[in-house]
């Protein structure tokens, strides 16, 4: 005891920095592990003059956007009077954005007005507000035709056949930019155009093949293969993204493959399967949860379900498009028949009405994107590109048409194939997906961005124009409408959907009619076979007769209130009451 006394009294201040020391250790030490991981940063909020500039530049870009979709009414509108009908509303749509895109420029020339960054096409609008109710309605919409008996081929067409299709594309860029015929791109850059540009759009396609009545089976695969298609190629583009954004220059290029591969199968699935599961949670819910008495709730809790996948998706870093889709898909199928049929017809009306005014407004857009946007054109890159898309298409039909005929019996016959060849058209998803990608130095991103404009009106005004023509050369046409007179073809897709209710996605099977119906028949193979016999009826409730006479009292009762409206308004009389009974 003495012994260490004395040596504290020899080296008074060793044992207090001993004790300092092992305490401010262990301070670092607790702190280290005590302290949170920082989060992620506050974007700064406009406060003051700055705030109200941007809502005012905000404002201006609302008005712009509602009046060029305000006058493309007017011309769908002139269109569907005069009978126009030989004319596709997208051709006319685009063609009058060009027009008024030129109006604009030479006002800004004149130095009468400025409205460059009103008439910017801004891709977050795009991708946010734009996109998912149009990829959420054609999913909604798969209910028609036999899109479940050629999901197999439907498949194959939109995932392999558009990774084959990128994949062509994006590695001729590489090598003749490699060989200097045109301007050199990296090749993740090769990747992600050959993968933006090979998203299809035949818009003006399937309103020609609705207006001929063309083999079912053509239209359902290009129908089916463009919706999927889509979701497939936004896909494929963030995944070359996601390349480019990492340091690759140390990994070979089978690791880049796998790590590619990777990223890819993860986005689809993970995206297709949070889809499917939205679909099926909002099937159970309202088929417990009974609003269908109340359809204003009923209709509110489908627009939430609708638009649910997307922003959970895109908050997790998955694919929200991809989401969207496959919940749109499952929702028509399961969720839709658990609706009143007041929902059911307000669902159909609502979605095809918005799609119409998203697409609509894409497609002006791309018009005033001749004169807004600036250019960089390169006469070599943009044949070459035009080239390579179109074979990167044949590329990707006819071997899959070829390998798919061993194993279908309803076979796809040569002139089915190179119409599908020739129904590639490119539209608006592309030329976003170009204005989205972060490519340095800015030449190249103009680039990129004019030959992707370049090759969708190429497209759309060509190709798109003359498919009417080749179609009846070709002798597709259903032998009826052979029959018809030219004047009767009808391509307006707008008149169409205001004049049909579609009866045959109304629910009104009662639990008897659905087993006579389907749970009987001996000819379902298959998932159609599993679907009838236990999932459908796990995710959908079977009418009773009085379901059935609720509902119809209830349309009843909606039709004779809007009469009574209609009857007691300024101008109604006893005559008009007379005429409209």
């Amino acid at each position: 005891m003495g012994e260490k006394m004395a040596e504290e009294e020899r080296f008074p201040n060793t044992t207090h920095e001993g004790l300092n020391v092992t305490l401010h250790t262990t301070l670092v030490v607790t702190t280290k592990l005590v302290l949170p991981t920082p989060g992620k940063p506050i974007l700064p909020v406009q406060t003051g003059e700055q705030a109200q500039q941007e809502e005012q530049s905000s404002g201006m870009t609302i008005f712009f956007s509602l009046l060029v979709l305000a006058i493309c009414i007017i011309l769908v509108h002139l269109l569907i009077r005069y009978r126009l009908h030989f004319l596709p509303e997208s051709v006319a749509v685009v063609s009058l954005g060009i027009l008024m895109g030129a109006v604009i420029k030479i006002i800004e020339f004149k130095k009468l007005a400025n409205w460059k960054e009103e008439e910017m096409f801004r891709p977050n609008m795009f991708f946010l507000l734009l996109l998912p109710p149009i990829i959420f309605e054609s999913g909604y919409s798969l209910h028609k035709g036999n899109f479940f008996q050629n999901i197999g081929s439907i498949t194959l067409f939109a995932v392999f056949g558009t990774a084959i299709s990128a994949f062509v594309v994006g590695g001729g860029i590489y090598f003749l930019g490699q060989a200097d015929v045109i301007s050199k791109l990296n090749m993740t850059d090769s990747f992600a155009f050959g993968s933006l540009i090979s998203a299809v759009d035949p818009v003006a396609t399937i309103a020609i093949f609705n207006a001929l009545h063309v083999d079912p089976v053509l239209n359902m695969l290009v129908f089916g293969e463009s919706i999927l298609n889509d979701a497939v190629s936004i896909v494929l583009t963030n995944t070359a993204e996601g390349l480019t954004r990492k340091n690759m220059s140390d990994v070979s290029g089978w690791q880049t493959f796998l790590q590619a591969l990777d990223y890819f199968l993860k986005m689809f699935f993970g995206s297709a399967a949070l889809g499917t599961l939205t679909g099926l949670i909002s099937a159970l819910v309202l088929k417990h949860i009974d609003l269908r008495k109340t359809p204003s709730l009923e209709f509110g809790m489908m627009i939430i379900f609708a638009y649910l996948p997307y922003g959970l998706a895109e908050g997790i870093s998955l694919s929200g498009i991809m989401a969207i889709l496959f919940s749109g898909i499952v929702m028509s199928h399961y969720t839709h028949h658990n609706l009143s049929p007041v929902t059911q017809i307000l669902m159909q009306q609502t979605l095809r009405t918005v799609a119409f005014l998203c697409e609509t407004c894409v497609f002006a857009f791309l018009g005033l994107s001749i004169f807004s946007f600036p250019h960089k054109f390169e006469i070599s890159f943009v044949i070459w590109c035009i080239v390579l898309v179109l074979f990167g298409r044949a590329v990707n039909i006819f071997p899959l048409s070829y390998l798919l005929n061993f194993f279908r019996d309803h076979k796809i016959t040569p002139k089915m194939m190179f119409i599908m060849w020739f129904s590639g058209l490119r539209g608006a998803i592309p030329y976003a997906l170009s204005l989205h990608l972060d490519l340095e130095p800015m030449e190249k991103r103009q680039l990129i961005g004019t030959t992707t404009i370049v090759i969708v009106l190429f497209t759309i005004l060509l190709l798109g124009g003359s498919t009417m023509p080749l179609i009846r050369l070709m002798d597709i046409e259903d032998a009826k409408a052979r029959r018809r007179n030219k004047k009767d073809v009808n391509l307006s897709k707008t008149e169409k959907m205001g004049n049909t209710v579609e009866s045959e996605h109304l629910s009104e099977l009662t639990e008897e009619e659905y087993e006579a119906h389907y749970i009987r028949r001996q000819d379902l193979k298959g998932f159609m076979w599993l679907d009838a016999k236990y999932l459908n009826p796990f995710f959908t409730r079977r009418l009773t007769q009085e379901d059935l006479h609720h509902g119809r009292i209830q349309m009843k009762t909606l039709t004779n209130k809007w009469y009574e409206e209609v009857r007691q308004g300024p101008s109604g009389s006893e005559d008009d009451e007379q005429e409209l009974l």
